[in-house]
């Protein structure tokens, strides 16, 4: 229910960053990010939660926002010069960049069967992509890094909810870096916005901030073996959204990438759950 939560409105997301217009991508990921630090700050408030940070997991911590807000400065290049279907489906390799990660960060080896549904993912990503190496395909590479940041982002996140980090302190952790980071690029490049664009960055922000809460507690609370393969909602969410709103239909090839991909994390997610029965 969490992971299908955080998909429902990183998908609206997305929807309300596109309809923001011709913004700087730093603009809209500052205020995207500002928005969910102050509701983050809110919760803490509320559960009563203190800023304390175990040594051990400092630097896990700052990896995840570091790799999170990196991911999502591409996803948001990607999202403003793409089919946002397409944009979020390169996005949602982030599993798959996981169990990459998983390797490296938490020691948890995957078995030949998974490393076969990743390749398998990124011969689907190269449907989306459509390469054609020249700067057409920089918004597509740059939205696969946006996928790589967010797979390694939560890694961290789950090694950090192993070591009691609560699922409020990582949010907030991660939002206020993230501010920080865009608001420099913000001070020497900022664009004019009408009253209608600066609430759609307000809606972004508010939707990111309810799936970061639930994306990050689903995470935290279960292996993205198990769980993963329910994030795919988000490209229907999207496509949906695109479809009807901003006349966007994805091409032949893009579907054909869809289905590949989506075919390998279900593959994925049955085998990880037929070895749990065993």
């Amino acid at each position: 229910m969490y992971i299908l939560i955080a998909a429902f409105f990183f998908a609206l997301m997305t929807f309300f960053v596109r309809k923001s217009g011709n913004l700087p991508t730093m603009q809209k990921a500052f205020f995207r990010n500002a928005v969910a630090m102050v509701i983050a700050l809110v919760m803490l408030g509320k559960n009563r939660q203190d800023f304390h940070i175990e040594k051990k997991s400092i630097l896990s911590l700052v990896l995840r926002c570091v790799f999170g807000t990196s991911g999502l400065i591409c996803n948001f290049y990607a999202i403003d010069r793409m089919n946002i279907s397409d944009a979020n489906m390169l996005n949602k390799l982030s599993p798959f960049f996981a169990i990459i990660m998983s390797a490296f960060i938490l020691g948890e080896v995957a078995g030949a069967f998974d490393w076969g549904m990743v390749v398998l993912a990124f011969i689907g990503a190269l449907f989306v992509v459509k390469p054609e190496f020249d700067s057409s395909v920089i918004p597509a590479l740059l939205g696969v890094y946006g996928g790589f940041g967010a797979g390694t982002a939560y890694t961290f996140v789950r090694k950090l909810g192993g070591q009691g980090v609560k699922s409020d302190l990582i949010v907030f952790s991660f939002s206020a870096f993230s501010t920080i980071v865009t608001l420099p690029f913000v001070v020497v490049q900022y664009h004019h916005m009408e009253l209608i664009q600066l609430i759609y960055l307000l809606l972004a922000g508010t939707s990111a901030a309810i799936a970061q809460f639930a994306i990050t507690t689903a995470y935290s609370k279960a292996p993205a073996k198990e769980i993963s393969v329910f994030d795919y909602s988000q490209v229907v969410f999207a496509a949906l959204l695109g479809w009807a709103f901003l006349d966007q239909i994805p091409d032949m090839y893009s579907v054909i990438g869809y289905i590949i991909i989506i075919l390998s994390a279900v593959l994925k997610w049955r085998n990880g759950l037929d070895n749990k029965e065993n």
